[in-house]
């Protein structure tokens, strides 16, 4: 049943209460907008929403500054100045669009290639890669590359699911929870609810960050730990876990590819495979007899060590055992690690004995009988009551995929994942890599694309590279062997790559909400550069740029034409299961947005001006076969898109009658549906199902019958993720296609099928003298990437940042707290001002992300905090690394998924000789601004508030 939580009056009697979603933040919550006649009077939680339950923070509150904010944009835009200046005229809709017709259908009929379509934090990521796949352009992505896809794309690869959208800890149950690199701002009100509910039953937090802030300071213990290292910690935890054998040994045998069979043939092309029979089922040996037989038999007690010999009389060794040979090596055991993690090795052997002592000591129990997916039935659910959570923090690293990995593999060794008291997944996950798609390429003139663009290839044959076996087809080189298991693309690396023409030029960058010019880039200052380069024509290299945004941001100045989006309290938005989800472990939910204000300006929603653009391209699902468009809008497109017959973008009240959710017709009445409740859909999963969703009989069938799956999809946990392997044949050259020269060691080195840890990339060939620090930056809790310091209540928490420098270095460089000191990396110099503080890391300095802008923009003054003393690290940043002197251009990247690695900054640094400037630099010029700068005064009182 969906829960119903229906709009009303104010308590005073006086206002009108309109339920929707917020969205200054990815974290989604449920609100109540408060109005007076048409205006928004103010905003609070919606205490029946699935993810906050009442709860709102600084950001949700502060949304009616947002939409008020006088950095808005009003009217379509065509730049009049150069590039950068801010100089535009106003242009009607039917210009702009027109426009965009031409320059976009330019690009399909000749080489869709050329278009570079990228968003930023968009949540409808279905619908713009459905509109990117039916235009035929390759070129596509969101800012998952540049965020956090090693954390997605190795929680896939591993067991289906990872943390955040895919998954939860199980707040009432666990008994010890380990919290490793997430800051404030993603998930927040859902962390903050449930480290409330640990620390009201008294339950041990650590928390893992080489910055107390936050989180980490109301932890009960704080890891201190040096940035880059993190996978180190968690293998050395491994290898304590193994040295005392606690690990859930019958959890491995039944849900995990532990037992299976790995070909033990050096010379073999599938040496390092997994041993299969005829219908590529996995082999495993019997404990007593050695017999081998497939593992999905029934009733099979299969060995976890030894050597086996195979029907061809080849060796074959349990996966298990290698596991066990390479994590019980000494170079893991916590006096070989401890000095290079910054955390003494008596602390890493205490929190494994901790970990250990509440996943088997404490295991939690549900009487509940359940079915696994072997027809095997089982009287209880039994759980390790330990939980783990996990962000950007391990991921950001050129070593992120396999730090994400090894974080997966600590857990499914104690046997914590989806039990009771562990680690649980959201519906619809999880969703193994055998029921995701594959990448699609194969750019064709006035043609759609065969597939999505993203996907997760099994191998290097699913590589999208050109007939040489080498050049990439995409712009951002993902999908190949630049960085082959990029699941979310590589945002960070379109403008670098499309600059250099490398592999080729483009002729149109469409961005929405993507702040390429400032702090959605690596280096602000050389992108800055490369959108206004010329070429030997005086043309600029990236011919056009169309950008969508609800304000005036430093991206705005650098477009060519502008279409202003609304603000999020002013349209139709699709919280869908299709894309980022806002279920919880025990309830499918997803949500909406709808214009609970209607705009007073001349600016549409970004997604029905998409659809429009798509119907005047006559682009396939968009238009009929007369060549009418097929949605008049995003509103429309929600309820009556399907993406297979009866799955939709909203799972609630489908069918004529509105009576089905997950699977049904469309549904006229569906987003009234939403709104009356409270703007989402909840469904609860049945109690035998909400447990060991993987081998779950119950779930598979309640997935299958809502939508979630087409039929049953065997979910083995990959310990052993037998993909890598394959690339690493490919480098020995024992698989086709076979990797460049160049290539081949890096794979050789890091696409280990077990996980492994190496330094970061950014490391080598740096003298560790010259640049002997770490610098990384944090969210705060009252901001969202750039969305907040334009905010007028927000900006009073944080106008401005500062370097936070540990006390240790201050005192070393004679710093005195508040001095200005220069900042110096291989990609440039920086001046800021200097923080003493010693909840840090004693290598490792940090700022706040996000505060620095740039003069002119946002509609604040030129002269604001944020322009004058704000700062970006992004400055020291480059999308390459340092010169190898090979003369390749290696990406300042994860090598396996194409991770922006931006937490591998290393730097140094002075206090500067000059005390008296008073701004940091460098300084970019002032912008102009289609927006007018804001009042130097917001008075209370509705009418004045802007």
């Amino acid at each position: 049943m969906n829960q119903i939580s229906r709009a009303g009056s104010g308590a005073d009697g006086k206002t009108e209460i309109r339920k929707t979603t917020c969205y200054m933040c990815a974290c989604r919550c449920g609100i109540n907008v408060h109005m007076k006649g048409e205006k928004v009077h103010y905003i609070e939680g919606n205490r029946d929403h699935p993810i906050n339950k009442g709860v709102l923070c600084a950001k949700g509150s502060a949304g009616i500054m947002q939409h008020y904010s006088p950095a808005r944009l009003k009217k379509p835009l065509f730049r009049t100045g150069k590039r950068g200046e801010g100089k535009f005229r106003e242009i009607e809709w039917d210009e702009a669009l027109g426009l965009a017709t031409d320059w976009l259908g330019k690009v399909r009929s000749t080489d869709p290639r050329k278009l570079a379509f990228f968003t930023g934090r968009d949540q409808s990521q279905s619908m713009t890669g459905w509109w990117a796949q039916n235009f035929g352009t390759p070129n596509y992505a969101a800012h998952g590359g540049f965020c956090s896809v090693n954390m997605a794309a190795a929680g896939i690869y591993t067991m289906g699911g990872a943390f955040w959208e895919f998954g939860a800890p199980d707040w009432e149950r666990t008994e010890l929870f380990m919290i490793f690199g997430v800051a404030e701002d993603h998930d927040s009100n859902p962390i903050k609810m449930g480290l409330g509910r640990l620390k009201e039953r008294g339950v041990k937090v650590i928390g893992v960050n080489p910055v107390r802030t936050g989180y980490n300071a109301i932890a009960d213990e704080w890891l201190g730990i040096t940035p880059g290292t993190d996978g180190l910690l968690i293998l050395s935890l491994v290898h304590e876990l193994l040295r005392a054998g606690k690990i859930d040994l019958d959890y491995l045998i039944r849900y995990t590819n532990a037992p299976w069979l790995v070909i033990d043939d050096p010379d073999a092309a599938d040496h390092g495979l997994f041993a299969r029979d005829e219908e590529g089922v996995a082999l495993v040996a019997h404990r007593e007899t050695g017999m081998i037989s497939a593992s999905s038999r029934p009733g099979t007690k299969p060995a976890l060590k030894g050597q086996f010999t195979l029907a061809d009389g080849r060796k074959a060794t349990p996966v298990f055992e290698l596991l066990a040979k390479t994590y019980l090596d000494p170079h893991y055991a916590p006096d070989a690690v401890a000095g290079r993690i910054g955390i003494e090795a008596a602390t890493i052997r205490r929190i494994a004995a901790e970990i250990a002592d509440a996943a088997f000591e404490r295991e939690v129990v549900i009487e509940q009988p359940w079915t696994d997916m072997k027809g095997e039935r089982h009287d209880r659910m039994v759980g390790r009551p330990v939980a783990f959570h996990a962000m950007r923090g391990i991921s950001a690293h050129s070593n992120g995929f396999q730090t994400c990995r090894a974080l997966h593999l600590l857990q499914i060794l104690v046997g914590s994942i989806d039990c009771p008291g562990g680690f649980r997944f959201k519906p619809p996950y999880p969703r193994p890599v055998a029921g995701q798609p594959r990448p699609h390429g194969g750019a064709c003139a006035d043609t759609a694309l065969s597939g999505p663009h993203l996907g997760y290839p099994r191998g290097p044959e699913d590589l999208l590279l050109e007939a040489d076996g080498e050049t990439a087809e995409r712009i951002d080189k993902a999908f190949s062997w630049d960085a082959p298991l990029s699941a979310h693309g590589l945002m960070h690396m379109v403008i670098s790559n499309a600059h250099a023409r490398d592999p080729y030029g483009i002729d149109v960058l469409f961005l929405y909400m993507a702040n390429m010019a400032w702090n959605s880039s690596m280096n602000t200052t050389s992108v800055m550069d490369m959108l206004t380069d010329t070429d030997e024509n005086g043309e600029y290299v990236i011919p056009k740029i169309i950008y969508s945004d609800s304000y005036s941001s430093e991206m705005v100045a650098f477009a060519d034409l502008i279409l202003p989006d609304t603000t999020y309290l002013e349209r139709h938005d699709c919280i869908s299961l299709l894309d980022r989800p806002i279920s919880e472990p025990e309830a499918l939910c997803d949500s909406i947005r709808w214009p609970v204000v209607e705009p007073d300006r001349d600016v549409r929603g970004f997604q029905s001006v998409l659809l429009d653009l798509g119907a005047r391209l006559k682009l396939p699902g968009m238009v009929d076969e007369a060549g009418k468009a097929i949605y008049k809008d995003y509103a429309d497109y929600m309820v009556n898109h399907q993406r297979k017959p009866g799955i939709g973008p909203l799972s609630g009240w489908r069918g004529e009658n509105g009576d089905k959710t997950g699977r049904g017709e469309p549904n006229p009445e569906q987003l009234r549906r939403y709104i009356e409740n409270g703007g989402f859909s909840m469904v609860h999963v049945p109690e035998e199902a909400r447990f060991f969703k993987h081998a779950n009989r119950a779930w598979s069938d309640w997935a299958i019958a809502h939508g979630l799956q087409d039929g049953p999809v065997e979910n083995v946990f990959q310990l052993y993720l037998e993909p890598l392997r394959k690339f690493q044949l490919a480098a020995e050259g024992k698989m086709k296609p076979v990797p460049p020269e160049h290539h081949r060691d890096r794979i050789r080195r890091c696409f280990e099928p077990l996980p492994c840890w190496y330094p970061p990339f950014y490391e080598e060939g740096l003298e560790e003298t010259e640049y002997p620090l770490h610098a990384i930056t944090q969210r705060p809790a009252a901001m969202y990437h750039s969305w907040g310091s334009q905010n007028a209540w927000l900006r009073q928490i944080h106008g401005e940042n500062a370097l936070y420098v540990p006390g240790d270095v201050c005192d070393r460089e004679t710093l005195s707290d508040g001095d200005w000191a220069l900042v110096t990396s291989p990609s440039g110099q920086i001046r800021v001002k200097a923080r003493r503080m010693d909840a840090v890391n004693g290598s490792t300095l940090w700022t706040w992300n996000a505060i620095g802008k740039r003069a002119g923009a946002w509609a604040l003054d030129k002269d604001a905090p944020e322009a004058t003393r704000g700062f970006l690290l992004n400055h020291l940043i480059d999308e390459l690394l340092p010169p190898k002197g090979d003369g390749r251009r290696w990406a300042n990247s994860d090598p396996i998924t194409g991770q922006a690695a931006w937490f591998d900054l290393r730097v140094s640094i002075r206090r500067d000789p000059d005390q008296t400037a008073g701004r940091s630099l460098p300084q970019a010029k002032s912008q102009e601004g289609p927006a007018a700068s804001g009042p130097d005064t917001v008075r209370s009182g509705l009418e004045k508030a802007q």
